[in-house]
C-alpha cells in the first residue's frame, strides 16, 4: 500500500477507531452475559465459553471510550453489559478480588460461570481499576465507590511498602503469594491510577502513580543498565533468567520489551503533564521518556522488513523478531506525545513510519481491527485475530491518545 491517509487528522484517527470497534460490536455481546473473547480474523467466535479477566476489563474500556467519543447509545448498552459481568461474575464475593479465568456452562443467563483459574493477579486488578475509572468517566456513577474499593484491595493485598511497588500474584484465598515480582503489573497499575485520578480528582491516585513511575523507571532501571527489565525476585533484584525459555509468554515475556519502553514513555508524559498537581520534581520524566523511546526504535526497529520487534536481550540485540500489534500501536501514541511535548521532528518522523508500517501490515481494512502477531517477514502466524486479552484495547486506545494530543489535552489517560 503506497497511499496513506493523513495520520495527523483527527477525523482519520476516529474513523479508524470506529472501524476497529465495528469488528467487535455488536458481535462480541453474549446475550447470556458478558462478551465473547475469542475471534478469528473473519469475526467468527472460536471459543464461546471462556471468559478472561483481561478481556472483560478491556471491553469496559473500549465501550466506555467509544460511547464518550461517538455518543452512540448502543455503546452505552454494551458498556453496561460488560460492566455488569465484571462486577457480578468475575468478582469473587467470598475471597474478594477477581477471578482470572472463567468458563460458562450451559445456556443460562446471568452468571452461569465456573472458576477455571482463581489466581489473584495485580495485573488483573489494575485493569479492574482502569475499567471502573473509565465507566465512571462515561457517566456510570455506580462505578465511583468501586474505584476506591479496588484501590484499597490492591493496597491491602499487593502493596509492598518497603519496595514502593505492587507484588504480582496470590492464590484465590490470598494465603499463598508468589515470590515473583514484575514491572508489567506496576506499569498498568500506573496507567489505571492515572485514569482513577482523571475520573475522581482524588490526589491519592496520582501520588501512587508517581511512586510507581519513579521506582520502576528510575530506581529499578538503575539496577538494569538504565533500562526497564521485566522480571525480579522478592527483593526486587533483576531475575535475568525468568522465562528465558518462554520468550513469547503472553504476560511475562523474557527480555527487554520495546513496547513497554514506549508505554512507559507515554505514561511519564501523562504524569509530567500533571506536575503542578503533584508538587514534586518531575524533571527526570521527559528525559527518561525520550531515552526509552529512542532505545526502543533504535534497537528494536527492523530495518529490512519494518516494524518494532517484540523483545531485546540484555546486550540490546533482538531476541524475538516477531511483530506484535500492541507494540506498534503504543509506540505510535508515544511518538505523537513526544512530538507534541518536545517539538522535535524526530518523533513525528517515527510517528509516520510506525503508522505506515501498521497500516500496510497490521490493519485489517476489510474486516476491521488489527492482526495480532506477524513474524519477522510480516507474515501472519495464525488466523486468531483476538485471543484472550486483546480486544484492540491498545489500538483504539492509541487512537484516542493521539486525538487527545491533537486536541491539546496532554493529561489524557
Amino acid at each position: 500500500m503506497s497511499n496513506f491517509p493523513d495520520f495527523r487528522s483527527r477525523a482519520v484517527l476516529l474513523a479508524h477507531a470506529q472501524h476497529s470497534m465495528s469488528f467487535y460490536h455488536p458481535r462480541c455481546i453474549d446475550p447470556r452475559g458478558g462478551m465473547y473473547h475469542y475471534f478469528k480474523d473473519d469475526g467468527s467466535v472460536y471459543d464461546a465459553q471462556h471468559r478472561h479477566l483481561v478481556s472483560s476489563t478491556r471491553f469496559v474500556f473500549t465501550y466506555a471510550m467509544a460511547y464518550r467519543t461517538f455518543n452512540d447509545p448502543s455503546y452505552l448498552d454494551g458498556l453496561k453489559h460488560a460492566l455488569r459481568f465484571l462486577r457480578e461474575t468475575h468478582r469473587d464475593p467470598v475471597h474478594g478480588g477477581y477471578s482470572w479465568l472463567l468458563i460458562r456452562r450451559g445456556d443460562q443467563a446471568g452468571g452461569g460461570c465456573e472458576i477455571v483459574d482463581g489466581t489473584q493477579h495485580a495485573y488483573g486488578q489494575a485493569f479492574v481499576l482502569l475499567a471502573y475509572a473509565h465507566a465512571l468517566m462515561a457517566g456510570l456513577e455506580e462505578a465511583r465507590p468501586w474505584i476506591a474499593e479496588t484501590f484499597e484491595l490492591m493496597e491491602q493485598s499487593f502493596w509492598d511498602a518497603q519496595a514502593g511497588l505492587y507484588a504480582d500474584e496470590a492464590s484465590q484465598d490470598w494465603r499463598v503469594r508468589s515470590s515473583y515480582r514484575g514491572q508489567n503489573a506496576n506499569m498498568h497499575a500506573c496507567e489505571a491510577l492515572l485514569a482513577a485520578h482523571q475520573a475522581t480528582g482524588e490526589a491519592r491516585y496520582l501520588e501512587r502513580a508517581y511512586t510507581l513511575a519513579f521506582n520502576i523507571t528510575q530506581r529499578q532501571a538503575e539496577r538494569c543498565g538504565g533500562l526497564i527489565w521485566e522480571h525480579y525476585d522478592t527483593d526486587w533484584q533483576p531475575d535475568w533468567q525468568f522465562n528465558i525459555n518462554d520468550p513469547a509468554n503472553l504476560f511475562r515475556p523474557w527480555g527487554y520489551q520495546p513496547g513497554h519502553f514506549t508505554e512507559w514513555a507515554k505514561l511519564l508524559l501523562q504524569l509530567d503533564a500533571r506536575a503542578g498537581l503533584l508538587g514534586k520534581d518531575l524533571s527526570w520524566a521527559l528525559p527518561t521518556a525520550e531515552r526509552l523511546f529512542r532505545v526502543a526504535v533504535e534497537k528494536g526497529w527492523d530495518g529490512e522488513h519494518g516494524g518494532l520487534c517484540y523483545s531485546i536481550a540484555p546486550d540490546l540485540t533482538v531476541c524475538d523478531a516477531d511483530k506484535y500489534f500492541w507494540v506498534q500501536a503504543e509506540s505510535t501514541a508515544a511518538a505523537a506525545m513526544l512530538a507534541q511535548r518536545t517539538g522535535d521532528a524526530f518523533y513525528w518522523d517515527w510517528y509516520q513510519r510506525l503508522w505506515e508500517y501498521s497500516w500496510a501490515h497490521f490493519v485489517d481494512h476489510e474486516q476491521g481491527a488489527w492482526y495480532r502477531i506477524l513474524d519477522g517477514q510480516n507474515r501472519k502466524l495464525s488466523d486468531e485475530k483476538s485471543p484472550a486479552g486483546k480486544v484492540d484495547y491498545h489500538t483504539m486506545g492509541a487512537c484516542y491518545d493521539i486525538v487527545a494530543v491533537l486536541d491539546g489535552d496532554e493529561r489524557h489517560g
